[in-house]
């Protein structure tokens, strides 16, 4: 009854070109892996080596080897034997795709391109497991904002091939942003952002490495980006103040920073007001306190006339019963003076000292 459901509901494909291998079905792993009859898994066939067949016939095989891996395999359950065979097949094959992107074997074709970026979202783009700031318990109420979650996504073994696979993708030479923007765009960019919240580090540090190339690779992304990490930090700092990937954004504005020209755009001057300010406010800052502050710093080295805006920013959002994020907030206040000019000074060393002296008076020796 079951398969009769599922052939009748599932949507007719297009018909392949004729030179065209037809596409594999998803679903049937998925359903077998969610413990289904593995009977119903369909082989997935071994494909030939890319040094086995003729330059010609290299891309064919490529697309060929593509959507071998845009079977999605579900690594929370049991490994029955055959399904550890497939897994091993789509592995080899990711290695392969990514060897041969990395060699520089050619340009790959618009239509080759447009495959490779639909097996990566078919493989990236899932639904995580629930990260634990998701819990609405009391548990989780509880637990200090502090502490980092770390949940170490059992799919990595694939994960991680499909994300080289991207780097490799972005990164490469033979990659030409005017024709790949059309497959990775705006709403791509954002789906890549959205997986910043994933529990995972190693997911994470992959993610700011890729965001930060599609950055420097798509000029025509630049502001979209910017725009997007923004509305992250705006949701995180004024509604949830939960998040798992605030750290590696910063890291790559950061970098973005240290790139803006002078003068400063005014937008630019309102990221640091809006976001980088307030974002001092929020209870796990001590997560992430590194990486701000060193966008921080960054703003006041390339201006600093704006040292004065992060002075009064610091003082307003100064802790008061919480020492060990005063002591982060000293560390800071340090780096952005030795930056900041008599003039600037003069400015706000009346608050700051009254605030100094109200840290002399703390009863914590550091």
């Amino acid at each position: 009854m079951l398969n009769r459901i599922i052939k009748r509901g599932a949507p007719k494909l297009p018909k392949a070109d004729a030179n065209e291998p037809p596409a594999v079905v998803v679903g049937h792993v998925s359903r077998a892996a969610a413990g289904c009859d593995t009977s119903s898994v369909p082989s997935i066939e071994a494909l030939p080596l890319f040094r086995d067949v003729p330059a010609g016939e290299r891309q064919s095989l490529f697309i060929r080897k593509l959507r071998l891996c845009a079977v999605v395999f579900d690594f929370s359950d049991m490994i029955t034997l055959r399904c550890a065979r497939e897994r091993e097949v789509k592995r080899r094959n990711l290695a392969e795709l990514i060897d041969f992107v990395q060699s520089s074997s050619g340009r790959l074709a618009e239509p080759v391109q447009e495959e490779l970026v639909r097996t990566i979202a078919a493989n990236i783009f899932r639904c995580p497991p629930p990260v634990a700031h998701e819990n609405t318990g009391s548990e989780a109420a509880a637990a200090d904002p502090e502490e980092e979650n770390i949940f170490l996504d059992p799919a990595w073994p694939h994960l991680q091939l499909v994300y080289e696979l991207l780097l490799r993708y972005v990164v490469s030479s033979d990659t030409d942003a005017k024709v790949a923007k059309r497959f990775i765009d705006h709403a791509f960019v954002l789906r890549v952002l959205d997986l910043f919240d994933s529990g995972d580090p190693r997911e994470r540090e992959y993610l700011k490495t890729i965001l930060h190339r599609i950055y420097g690779k798509f000029m025509v992304h630049r502001p979209f980006i910017r725009k997007a990490i923004s509305n992250i930090f705006y949701r995180f700092i004024f509604e949830t103040e939960r998040h798992s990937g605030i750290g590696e954004l910063l890291e790559i504005l950061g970098s973005i920073i240290n790139g803006f020209a002078l003068p400063m755009k005014e937008e630019h001057k309102l990221f640091l007001v809006r976001v980088l300010i307030p974002l001092h406010k929020t209870k796990p800052a001590g997560v992430y306190h590194h990486q701000l502050a060193y966008c921080t710093t960054q703003f006041v080295e390339k201006d600093c006339k704006l040292a004065v805006t992060v002075i009064r920013g610091l003082l307003k959002y100064w802790p008061v019963t919480n020492c060990q994020k005063e002591l982060l907030f000293l560390g800071e206040l340090e780096e952005v003076l030795e930056t900041t000019q008599p003039s600037e000074f003069q400015q706000c060393m009346v608050p700051l000292f009254k605030q100094i002296s109200r840290c002399l008076n703390s009863s914590h020796f550091q």
